[in-house]
């Protein structure tokens, strides 16, 4: 026979943790929907400056060099929000960025003696 004191504080000991558990489960699931609306966010202002030949390129850059295209996506953001971007960024405008962004790749003779 158990104490039903006991059985009571067990009972009420799960019952805390799993609210505990559901909180941090809710809190998880709007902190991703926070970030998620956060990078639909992002993907519309794209859209609306850059031309779909130039948000391809990008997307390419994405999968090699995720930094740079990250870089190059605050800037250009940036830029539209200020309102210092007079118009919609091309293909060829923004092979011209990334190429002042890009790690310079460094070359390497070795010579024998």
């Amino acid at each position: 026979m158990e104490d039903p004191e006991l059985e009571e504080l067990r009972r009420r000991k799960m019952a805390e943790i799993q609210r505990h558990q559901q909180d941090q489960v809710s809190q998880q699931a709007a902190a991703e929907e926070r970030s998620k609306r956060v990078e639909e966010q992002r993907q519309a202002v794209l859209r609306s400056i850059m031309t779909p030949q130039a948000r391809e390129r990008l997307g390419t850059v994405k999968v090699a060099h995720p930094d740079v295209a990250r870089l190059v996506e605050d800037q250009l953001i940036a830029l539209a929000s200020s309102g210092r971007l007079d118009r919609e960024i091309d293909d060829d405008t923004l092979r011209a960025i990334l190429r002042k962004l890009a790690p310079r790749k460094r070359e390497i003779n070795i010579e024998r003696i």
